[in-house]
């Protein structure tokens, strides 16, 4: 518990390096947003498959 403890706040703050950085997470290219009218549709597709890959590799080298 305390591996996965220490890991998430390592990810939390390589995030938060990030974001202070300017680095657009979350509006990737690739991800899908509809405008029609006054509503707006937005699917992070790509944000998604990222955070997929790099929880995966995360969870595969605290399990080692």
């Amino acid at each position: 518990m305390g591996r996965a403890l220490i890991a998430l706040g390592v990810i939390l703050v390589a995030v938060g390096i990030l974001v202070q950085a300017g680095v657009p997470i979350g509006r990737l290219p690739g991800d899908i947003i509809i405008r029609r009218g006054n509503s707006t549709f937005y699917f992070p597709l790509v944000t998604c498959l990222l955070a997929s890959v790099i929880l995966s590799l995360v969870m595969a080298f605290l399990r080692r």
